[in-house]
């Protein structure tokens, strides 16, 4: 059978001294400190290999820790065991000679969590509950040694739809944590689908029959990995999370296989750029690298057309060409003699751009790039998007925009109404790297005009809106809400070459479910993305804003409103759920959307809206998260802010009755064994007030110890609105 290999290596991770948190993977625990102060035990390397054979995962997980202190350091090595692993043996190296370990179940290591985490009073080993765990007892340390542990065991995959599914725990690594990644070597590529991870970025290789991805797993946290299997022309995966009490989560994977040029369908692609004054020096000369790049991603079935505008329009050609050699070489040499001047004629382009409609059965479309302001001609920005819209047809527009003096309105609506999306370059991007990341996407289309036709449950608020086109080697991932529970065929169309071309997967929608917690955050901030821009084209209504507000104050996600909440606790609420200050009430006219202000917000609406991991996700918002300073923090997908000493989620209202628990007390622990997702919350600080959708939970000095009769479960039930 065709073996699957896996490499995880984090050189370097992180400090494991006696006051540090705990960290990824395996830590030693000191039982006995150096007698002289000194450095701490540090983990030095660690790599895990993966070999799979069908779906048995063969792991084994090598770490080598470095005593940097003056004097003998002495502890046990843990490694927190997933639950559905099988043990196979562990290795402690003295010297030359091999040692071995014992393993604990879940039950055992409950135990032993716990007194780490009351002893050194951090809460970050809380997320392992359900683990089982190794042990070994280190042998005294010496100053300056270095010893190695191996770790052996198995783990079924799960089949997950068209795609088995990986798991690797990586742990709170710190904000300070070096890089670390997991390599995936694929052989038999067309075995397999387009990787995908909704946790982490990845980055996809190949070369002949072999496949490497490459995870980026430097963030920490649980890595998920989607290994679609080939099922035709389209591999399909539903997960979904359902809290209970409302509407459940769904994330739905299309995963086509790798690119081809001989299955793809044939382009009519349009490439306009600007070369007015402003587009001078290091701008002009990353364009013609851009659309040079763009001209080598040409197929023989394709067309194209190059349209440069600044005063004037000056195409290439006055009608589409085929991509021949001696069309290609040509347009090369236009692209050369492209120099930056004069004024910006935007709407000259827009009519050269929709001048020709694309020849029938090619996928039309226009990327549009631009650094300024309309200055000729037409330059109301919202009389220049209704016309475009009048004459799109079926054309796909992708609009760039480079620098702050752009419209964010007319870049946005163009996009929207073409079924595209927008990419916005800072002053100081690059570029030519940002085309040459879209224009590699949409070099091979696979199916248009996507849409589900039937699901055994009732979908709702999904994210796209629209299901955009599927492009070879390019995973689409919808989020969304789901009404009720069911399990049958979810059925979804596409056209390709003129025919309609439908694919069927089993799917269940479960009722309730507490895996996959990663599905909702991702949907809220694709969600935050999509009705921020919502507000920007449309103008801003009471609605719209509630419901970014909603979302930003229950996902932890940073918004213009949710701000207001955390800089001036007061100034969103009117005593009846909704908004008081006129100042967030408003949209920005579109001819005022540009500058520096409008440029940021756009681009993160942008982001958000095509986030496709929690990475990307969070990334995006790190910025906002900087700017409003050291008392507000994101933990377990929630927002926090320090308010006299107590973090406190930003979703918790007065209105919430509160209950205290005292920390690190047995009601403490049992607390977390019944709500494993609050344990993430639990390591924002020493005290934490954390809501529930009936009440709010407190840690701090004075509360319950003991839990009596049914209070946990009836706490549970209310924080769940169960």
């Amino acid at each position: 059978m065709p073996r699957l290999s896996i490499a995880l290596a984090a050189p370097a991770l992180a400090l494991l001294a006696l006051a540090t948190r705990l960290d990824a993977q395996g830590w030693i625990d000191i039982e006995r400190s150096p007698v002289r102060a000194g450095g701490p035990v540090m983990r030095v390397s660690s790599s895990v290999k993966i070999s799979l054979e069908d779906r048995v995962a063969h792991i084994e997980v090598e770490e080598r820790f470095r005593n940097t202190g003056g004097s003998v350091a002495e502890g046990s090595y843990l490694y927190p065991l997933p639950g559905e692993a099988v043990f196979q043996n562990f290795s402690l190296w003295n010297g030359d000679r091999e040692m071995r370990g014992e393993v604990m179940t879940a039950d055992q290591a409950r135990g032993i969590y716990e007194e780490i985490v009351r002893r050194r009073k951090d809460p970050a080993l809380l997320t392992l509950a359900g683990h089982g765990l190794v042990r070994a007892q280190v042998f005294p340390i010496e100053s300056g040694e270095t010893r190695k542990v191996l770790l052996r065991y198995t783990q079924l995959l799960e089949r997950s739809g068209d795609a088995l599914r990986l798991r690797y725990s990586m742990g709170d690594r710190g904000a300070t944590a070096d890089p670390a990644s997991v390599v995936v070597s694929l052989p038999g590529t067309a075995a397999f689908g387009t990787p995908y991870s909704p946790t982490h970025p990845l980055t996809t290789r190949r070369s002949g029959d072999h496949t490497d991805v490459t995870v980026d797993a430097t963030a920490g946290g649980d890595v998920e990995l989607f290994l679609p299997l080939r099922q035709g022309l389209v591999g399909t995966t539903v997960v979904a999370h359902a809290p209970g009490g409302e509407d459940g989560y769904y994330m739905l994977l299309l995963s086509p296989p790798a690119a081809s040029s001989a299955t793809a369908l044939p382009r009519d692609l349009t490439l306009v750029v600007d070369v007015s004054g402003s587009m001078s020096g290091a701008k002009i000369e990353q364009a013609r690298a851009a659309l040079l790049q763009a001209l080598g991603t040409l197929a023989p079935t394709d067309r194209f057309r190059l349209i440069a505008f600044s005063s004037a329009v000056r195409p290439f050609r006055a009608e589409p060409v085929a991509a021949t050699r001696e069309n290609i070489a040509a347009a090369r040499a236009f692209v050369g003699a492209l120099n930056a001047d004069g004024g910006t004629n935007i709407e000259g382009a827009l009519d050269a751009a929709l001048a020709a409609p694309p020849a029938e059965g090619h996928l039309g479309i226009v990327v549009f790039m631009t650094d300024g302001l309309p200055s000729v001609g037409e330059q109301a920005p919202d009389r220049l998007a209704d016309r475009t819209a009048a004459r799109l047809g079926n054309l796909r527009v992708f609009t760039v925009g480079i620098g702050h003096d752009i419209n964010t309105y007319l870049l946005d609506r163009l996009a929207v109404e073409g079924r595209g999306n927008a990419t916005y370059i800072a002053p100081e991007g690059s570029v030519e790297v940002a085309m040459s990341s879209l224009l590699t996407k949409l070099r091979f289309p696979a199916l248009v005009d996507l849409r589900v036709v039937s699901a055994p449950v009732r979908l709702g608020e999904p994210s796209p809106g629209r299901l955009p086109d599927l492009f070879y080697g390019e995973e689409l991932v919808v989020l969304g809400r789901y009404h009720g529970a069911g399990n049958g065929a979810l059925v979804i169309e596409g056209e390709r070459n003129g025919r309609r071309e439908r694919f069927t997967a089993n799917v269940r929608f479960p009722e309730t479910s507490s895996g996959n917690d990663f599905v909702p955050r991702l949907w809220a901030s694709r969600r935050v993305g999509d009705l921020t821009r919502q507000i920007r084209l449309e103008g801003a209504n009471a609605g719209l804003i509630e419901q970014v507000r909603e979302l930003g104050l229950r996902y932890g996600i940073l918004t213009d409103y949710t701000s207001y909440l955390v800089q001036e606790p007061g100034a969103l609420a009117d005593g009846n759920g909704g908004l008081r200050d006129d100042r967030v009430m408003r949209a920005p006219a579109p001819a005022a959307q540009n500058g520096r202000a409008a440029f940021a917000a756009a681009s993160r609406s942008a982001q958000l809206s095509a986030a496709t991991n929690m990475a990307s996700a969070e990334k995006s918002a790190a910025a906002d998260y900087e700017t409003a300073g050291p008392d507000v923090r994101r933990a377990g997908g929630r927002m926090f802010v320090r308010r006299n000493d107590v973090w406190t989620d930003v979703a918790h209202r007065d209105s919430l009755h509160v209950t205290t628990v005292t920390p690190f007390s047995p009601a403490y622990f049992a607390l977390v064994r019944a709500l494993p997702e609050i344990a993430r919350c639990l390591a924002v600080g020493d005290r934490v007030i954390v809501a529930g959708r009936r009440v709010s939970i407190s840690v701090g000095p004075g509360g319950t110890s003991e839990w009596r009769g049914s209070e946990l479960a009836a706490l549970v039930s209310s924080y769940r609105g169960t």
